[in-house]
This record gives C-alpha cells, sequence and structure tokens, in this order.
C-alpha cells in the first residue's frame, strides 16, 4: 500500500515539476515571440544590422597622412580585422567567449554552465561575444531587473541576426571597435591603443592586450591609472587564460606575467595634440560646409554630425612643419615674456596705461566665472567681493602650467600682461596651408589669431603701395629725397611722422626706403599713385577686411588677419597670381566616399614683372634694412625677402618672409593694444615676430625630406623683366637721358 503511494507521489511531483517546466517553456517561448514582434520594443531593423550605429570619431589628417586629431563625443576609430594583433583576438575568446567560433550567436551549453565554470575557476559571463556586441550597438544595459531579463532576450535575438549577417570575423571586429575602455572617452581598441600604450592594435603584445581585454568587464575597477594592482590582477587573470586556452605555452604566460604594467599613458581631449587652434576653426568650417552645401546622409535627409560619424578630413598641413613651428614660438616665446616681464617690472600699471582699470572691468565680465555668478542671480557686488577672494586656479605659465591660489582679478591681470603669438606658413604656388599656430596655448587661450582675429598691420602693407607705384613703371632705383610729406585732398590734412633715429637722411632709392622702413618715402609714393588704386590692390590680394581708400593705408593702419597677410605675399612669390590659402582639401564618410572636394581660387592680382620687382625690394629688407638680424643673428643666408611691422606704441609686431616655396606670417602682441612693450627697440617686429620665422625655417631647413631647398630663387617671368634692378646701371640711363633732354633743351 505504501509502495503504491509512493508510486503515485513520484507520478504526481512528476506531473508537476513536467507542468511547471512546460509553463516556463511556454512562457519563455511566448516571450521570445513577443520579442520577436516588437511587443516590448523595436528590434534593430535589416538595415540597421547592416549599418550599426555606433558613435566614431571624425579624423582629421595632415598632409603626410597623419592624424593630428579628432572629433568626438565618444573618442572611437574603427579598424579592420587585419589591423588588429591576433593576441586582442586570442586574449578576448580566452576571457569572454571560448566556444564563440562553435557557437551561432547563443551559447546554451555556456548559459547552462556558468556555475559549474566558475566552480573550477574558468570564470566565464553569461554573453557570448555576440551577445554584447548586441548590447554595445543597439542598446544600454537596463538596472531593472524585469527590464533586464526582456532585454536578454532581445539581445539573444539581435545575436542570432547578427551572425546571420556578419562572419565571426567581423563579428569581432565590430566588437572591438565599439567596446568602452574608461579613461578620457576610450572607445574601440584604437583609442585604447593609442591612450594607454601610444601604439597601434597591430603592435600590441599579449601582455598589453592582456592588459586592455581585461578593463572590458569593468574599465573603472580595473584602470590600470586609478587602480593599477586591479589592473594587474586582471592583467594576470586574462594571460592565465590565454595559456588554458593552447594561445600561449605555460612559460609564456609566466613570463609575460612577471612583467610590468609598461604604460605609455597618453590621455587624449581637444586640448591636446598638434594644431588645436587650426582644428577648432577647421571644425566650424567643415560644420559650415556639411549645411551650406546641404551634404546628407545616403537616406537623402539626415545630416552628418561630425562627433559621431567618423567622418575623414583630408587637410594640407604637414604635421613636420606643424611641430616645427609650435617649437619654434615656444622657443622664443618664453624669452621674449621674460623680457617683456623684466620691462614692466617695478611699473604700476594703473599709473602708466589709463585705460587700465576699464580692461579689467571688461575682462571680467568677459570670464567664464562672471558669467557663472550672474547665471547664478549675484549682484555686481558680490561678484566684485568674488573676484577680490583669493581661491584655487590654474595658470598658464611657458615652463608649464601652475597651480597656485590668487584673487581672480589678479589672475585676469596676469593674462592681460601675457603676450600673444600666431604663425601661418603656405606654399605660395598651390595655397596650402602647412603650419599654422594660432595662439600660445589653446587650454588657456581659445581665440584663434590666424584667421578669426584682425589687428592692425603696421609697414607690412608698405610693399602693396610700392607694388602699385612698380606696376605704373617706377623703378626700386628710383631716387626720392627722405623729408616730410603732405598729403591733401582726402579730408584733413596728413604728414606721417618719422622717428628721429629711424630715418635715413638725404635721397635714397625706393627699395632702400622699403628695406628701411621709411614712411617719408612711403608717403610720396602713395602721394604720386594715389590711394584708390593701393586699396584696390590690397582687396584684389585677398585682404577681406575693410581697407578704406585713404593716404594712411600705406603706413599699414587698417587691420587684417594673419591669413590673409600671409596670402596677400604670397602673390610676390608666386609671379602675381593670388592662390587662395587652402587648409581643407577633402571631406570623406567612414566609408571613404567623398562628400567634398575643394578648389582654391586663383585670381592674377599684378602682373608677373611686378612680383618680381617686389620679391627684389623685399629682399633688400633681410639684405640691408629691418630685417637684417635673419642673416646676422640666425645665420640664414639663401634668398629670402620679408617685410617687418610695427604698430602704433608697438602694439603690434608683425614679420611676413618670402621664399619660393614658402610664405609665412608671424604677428605678436597682447590681447589688449594698450598694453604693450614701451621701446620700439624691444617692441618692433623685428624682435617680436622675426625671430620666430628664423628659427621656424631653420628646422624647415633642416630637413631635407621637407623638400624646402635653400638654393632656390625667385625665378623672373618667362615673357622677361623690363625695369632695371642694378641700381648702379639704372643711374647710368638717368645721367644719359639728362645728357639728352639737356642737349635737345639747347
Amino acid at each position: 500500500m505504501k509502495a503504491k503511494l509512493a508510486q503515485q507521489d513520484i507520478r504526481q511531483y512528476n506531473w508537476y515539476f513536467w507542468r511547471f517546466f512546460i509553463a516556463c517553456f511556454a512562457l519563455f517561448v511566448i516571450m521570445l515571440l513577443l520579442i520577436a514582434f516588437q511587443v516590448f520594443g523595436p528590434l534593430p531593423s535589416f538595415r540597421e544590422l547592416e549599418n550599426p550605429k555606433s558613435d566614431q570619431a571624425s579624423q582629421v589628417l595632415s598632409a603626410d597622412n597623419q592624424i593630428i586629431g579628432k572629433y568626438y563625443i565618444k573618442n572611437r576609430t574603427s579598424v579592420t580585422y587585419k589591423q588588429i594583433s591576433p593576441n586582442v583576438i586570442n586574449a578576448l575568446i580566452a576571457t569572454e567567449d571560448a566556444r564563440f567560433y562553435q557557437h551561432s550567436g547563443i551559447d546554451f551549453q555556456r548559459t547552462f554552465s556558468i556555475v559549474l565554470y566558475n566552480l573550477v575557476g574558468k570564470k566565464q559571463g553569461g554573453s557570448t561575444i555576440t551577445q554584447q556586441l548586441a548590447l554595445n550597438l543597439f542598446s544600454e544595459r537596463s538596472h531593472n531587473v524585469f527590464k533586464r531579463v526582456i532585454q536578454k532576450l532581445q539581445e539573444w535575438i539581435t545575436a542570432v541576426k547578427i551572425e546571420r549577417n556578419y562572419t565571426k570575423e567581423e563579428i569581432l571586429t565590430l566588437y572591438l571597435n565599439t567596446v568602452d575602455f574608461g579613461a578620457y572617452n576610450t572607445y574601440g581598441i584604437s583609442s585604447a591603443s593609442r591612450t594607454y600604450f601610444n601604439t597601434t592594435p597591430d603592435k600590441l603584445t599579449p601582455d598589453q592586450a592582456a592588459l586592455l581585454i581585461g578593463m572590458i568587464n569593468g574599465p573603472g575597477i580595473y584602470s590600470p591609472i586609478n587602480h593599477p594592482e586591479n589592473a594587474l590582477n586582471r592583467r594576470n587573470f586574462v594571460l592565465r587564460r590565454m595559456g588554458e586556452e593552447g594561445y600561449l605555452s605555460d612559460g609564456q604566460a609566466d613570463e609575460y606575467k612577471t612583467k610590468p604594467l609598461g604604460l605609455k599613458f597618453h590621455p587624449i581631449d581637444h586640448n591636446d595634440g598638434i594644431a588645436t587652434y587650426f582644428r577648432a576653426v577647421l571644425k566650424k568650417e567643415v560644420q559650415k560646409i556639411l549645411v551650406d552645401k546641404a551634404i546628407f546622409k545616403p537616406d537623402g535627409t539626415t545630416p552628418y554630425d561630425l562627433d559621431r560619424d567618423g567622418l575623414k578630413i583630408y587637410t594640407t598641413i604637414d604635421a613636420t612643419m606643424q611641430k616645427y613651428a609650435e617649437e619654434a614660438q615656444k622657443e622664443y616665446m618664453r624669452t621674449l615674456q621674460a623680457q617683456f616681464n623684466a620691462h614692466w617690472k617695478g611699473i604700476s600699471l594703473w599709473k602708466t596705461i589709463p585705460t587700465f582699470k576699464s580692461l579689467l572691468d571688461k575682462g571680467m565680465k568677459r570670464s567664464d566665472r562672471y558669467l557663472a555668478a550672474k547665471q547664478q542671480g549675484k549682484s555686481d557686488d558680490e561678484i566684485k567681493e568674488e573676484f577680490n577672494t583669493p581661491s584655487k586656479m590654474n595658470l598658464f605659465t611657458w615652463r608649464g602650467d601652475i597651480d597656485t591660489v590668487m584673487k581672480p582679478i589678479d589672475s585676469i591681470v596676469y593674462c592681460k600682461m601675457m603676450l600673444r603669438n600666431a604663425l601661418m606658413s603656405m606654399d605660395p604656388t598651390t595655397g596650402y596651408v602647412k603650419a599654422w599656430v594660432g595662439g600660445t596655448n589653446f587650454e588657456h587661450f581659445k581665440y584663434d589669431q590666424v584667421k578669426m582675429g584682425t589687428r592692425q598691420v603696421g609697414s607690412t602693407a608698405k610693399p602693396f603701395t610700392y607694388a602699385v607705384a612698380i606696376e605704373e613703371g617706377f623703378s626700386p632705383c628710383m631716387q626720392v629725397a627722405n623729408e616730410p610729406v603732405t598729403i591733401t585732398g582726402y579730408g584733413a590734412d596728413w604728414t606721417p611722422r618719422s622717428s628721429p633715429s629711424e630715418t635715413v637722411p638725404g635721397v635714397i632709392t625706393l627699395r632702400t626706403a622699403l628695406a628701411r622702413s621709411q614712411n617719408w618715402v612711403t608717403a610720396y609714393v602713395m602721394n604720386e599713385v594715389k590711394p584708390q588704386p593701393v586699396a584696390d590692390l590690397i582687396k584684389k590680394m585677398g585682404i577681406t577686411s575693410n581697407v578704406p581708400a585713404y593716404p594712411s593705408i600705406c603706413l599699414g593702419t587698417f587691420d587684417a588677419s594673419v591669413f590673409d597677410m600671409t596670402g596677400a605675399y604670397g602673390v610676390f612669390a608666386n609671379q602675381g597670381l593670388w592662390t587662395e590659402p587652402t587648409y581643407l582639401l577633402r571631406i570623406e564618410d567612414k566609408n571613404g566616399n567623398v562628400l567634398y572636394n575643394h578648389s582654391p581660387r586663383v585670381v592674377q592680382a599684378m602682373n608677373p614683372q611686378t612680383a618680381y620687382v617686389m620679391t627684389y625690394m623685399l629682399k633688400g629688407v633681410v639684405d640691408e634694412g629691418t630685417g637684417w638680424r635673419l642673416r646676422s643673428k640666425y645665420g640664414i643666408t639663401n634668398p629670402v625677402g620679408g617685410k617687418t611691422g610695427t604698430t602704433n606704441d608697438n602694439s603690434d609686431g608683425w614679420f611676413i618672409g618670402i621664399t619660393p616655396q614658402l610664405v609665412t606670417g608671424v604677428w605678436t602682441g597682447c590681447e589688449d593694444r594698450d598694453i604693450h612693450f614701451r621701446s620700439t627697440r624691444l617692441g618692433e617686429g623685428a624682435n617680436t615676430a622675426l625671430p620666430i620665422f628664423a628659427l621656424y625655417m631653420k628646422k624647415v631647413y633642416a630637413n631635407p625630406a621637407l623638400g624646402i631647398k635653400k638654393s632656390v630663387d625667385f625665378a623672373p617671368p618667362k615673357s622677361g623683366v623690363t625695369i632695371t634692378l642694378d641700381c648702379n646701371a639704372y643711374s647710368q640711363q638717368q645721367k644719359g637721358t639728362t645728357e639728352v633732354e639737356k642737349k635737345l633743351d639747347f
């Protein structure tokens, strides 16, 4: 009887068990069907599976095909399977999904044996690589238990679909391009390799690969920066798994475990790398092009997102020359700032600069601290008290950033007294910009002074007036009395000043007048050729800022950017052709399809003979004039022309140098024009700007791979030169002409 009852109980329990099992299975099937029919939310479509969305950084590429910067929300750059070291693949499979090549997206054997795996020491997560990829690409992990169960089933369905659409190699590549590696928005194996080891994914060694793969399950707790001991233990676990799965021998695994982490940590953000100012300007330009040209994705309606769509932006910047330009700036500006500080030491800014209080007030109201306080509803009195209360801050110095405690108002004084500098270098024949240094430190001073800012150009404008004169038949050897000139007929009479110490007495040639930057002779030439032709030529040479047709423009009273002025001087070096300064060549999508091509404009600004004669005159500036220290101090002996420029009160210092292959403009000054050197000896362009040009060119000439040759001189026009450049011969011609005139008069 008892045996019968026991058998009935067993059958009853079996019946309950199987009912429960069938119910669970039915529920599971129903849930899968509901998820498949997207009752709990949409699943990725076929199109989305073919084109999975993953934010990718757009790359800025130099002319020598180096990545000089990125634009991103997530710092991610995709690579191909062949660009990934086998060590990375092996580490990933050994640690995350040992049966990756055997399953089709869902590993049921793995799913039902997680506990067993952990008991025997082979730690395995519940998701296959394909399932993790589905989560990375199409959703974000939910913290709600019920939603997470639904999401897990969605991952299963998506994982199966992924396996049907992609090969195993493609799945591994997609996965490694999407995973999060923690520090500073580092996504994908390419960015991780660069950030943690300053290398590329194909060069990762087994221990490096193990460290990075070990971070995947916990970028925070396994961070080699914040938790190096955790990272080391995790790396060694991955190496052990690689040994157990046969990817490394026991001896190799043990050897790699003894190695230190070996980090070459270089976090990447938008303030890092070269050409930071250039990249900021370029970003706005590219965004404007995408909108203005109505460039959309293949669907015809979705606009491109520069920070997410992995565009490739090809530029003309030469990474090596850019590096040289930044080095030259840093090398000399450190010295010049020391001169400036010593020059002002012990002198009251409040008493010496009448507008200083106003400048500080404006600087305070433009600061982020002031704007934030205003948003908080604080009164001006409260804000002023805050600005006079010491606080912690980080300041830029030429010896590196420093953390200090000071009053915010004093930090504004400090920044106002920091000299700024900008440089642009371009090939005059193509217009290609090779180097662009928009300021001294992008992290601290965001304003670009190459293209976005304009400053008074001073004597760098003088060649424009002389060029009009040459075009009208004047000779560089023409002699003019260097004496005061008054020009009338344009409003008030205008008589330029000339410093007695810098005035060359007597009668001098036009070439000498330009070389020594003589105001009176320049004014004489302006009076002969008139302001309107000069203003017209300036505009034709690419100056986009306002240039009024007044006599004073011959001395550079108008404002212009380094970008425009450098482009204008390219006309002299390029036989009269103005070629639009170009820094953006083309834009491609992540698949290499060309979205935009740039074609520079070309204008015949002056005839080739005039341009050639002007190169002869500009060489005089270096050979015997204000640019002489290029020869005497810096030892640059090859054919170089140029012009220094110094504005009123030494507020701006310029030097624009020309060679047949390179034209380079340099500007130096403070943020506010009222703050400047108090002596021309220190504040002139020959001291504030020319040395940076010299240091830059010396570096360029020292690298033959750049192809900028010392031996190349400016080529005369094919039609020949009818203007006499030999001043001795010119004197003889003039003497002969005078003799003939006397005879005719007789």
